[in-house]
């Protein structure tokens, strides 16, 4: 997993995506749920939003296929942003677009934690200053926004003030070092093989081949 930094999240492309309860049953995760995680080349958060019918011709009017809009790695949304179903397809489908941060005054549960275990930062924000970078990112000719999540700070438009947010620790930790949960169990590898070496002296029979049984 790519490590959340500020140096590579400073100055980024904004997409305004106003609306309640965006539904991860409207991105495309349906379609491509049984297709390898690996090949995941369609890029199409919104289904069948970007293109015209016969799937590969972009549709000019959709906001994903507009400039500066096409290169957002920034996505604010309105309350309930993830409902829908609980496919970790979906944060998938954005991740895929290049969408790192996500800002709403809520998000579905499962779609919440999901973010964090591919990389991608969730800001829970009052309805109020989501409303405000709404506006900043709809208005600015080239909406760009710092992230830093180290100092937990959004950084609007030049001269406006900086708005803070609060994220838990752990996920913060693991956000910065770029750890899904098999990075965090690495993170332990001197321990369990510490484990391994003891209980193999000591259980041996649990062993074939030196490989646990």
């Amino acid at each position: 997993m790519e490590p959340f930094t500020t140096e590579a999240h400073r100055y980024r492309c904004t997409l305004p995506l106003a609306g309640r309860s965006n539904d991860t049953d409207k991105d495309d995760s349906g379609q491509v749920a049984e297709d390898d995680q690996a090949d995941r080349a369609w890029r199409r958060p919104v289904q069948n939003a970007p293109a015209e019918d016969d799937g590969t011709t972009e549709k000019p009017g959709f906001i994903l296929n507009q400039e500066p809009y096409r290169n957002a790695e920034i996505l604010i949304a309105d309350d309930n942003f993830g409902c829908g179903s609980s496919r970790e397809h979906a944060p998938w489908a954005l991740l895929d677009f290049g969408i790192r941060c996500v800002i709403a005054p809520s998000f579905a549960d499962i779609f919440n934690n999901n973010c964090y275990k591919n990389g991608i930062l969730p800001i829970v924000l009052p309805k109020e200053q989501v409303d405000i970078l709404l506006q900043e990112a709809a208005d600015a000719e080239n909406p760009t926004f710092t992230i830093d999540l180290e100092k937990q700070e959004i950084h609007r438009p030049v001269g406006n003030e900086v708005f803070k947010f609060e994220v838990d620790p752990h996920k913060k930790h693991c956000l910065l070092n770029g750890l899904d949960d098999i990075g965090q169990t690495m993170e332990r590898k001197g321990r369990i093989d510490d484990f391994e070496g003891r209980q193999k002296a000591a259980e041996p029979w649990l062993y074939r081949d030196g490989e646990a049984a």
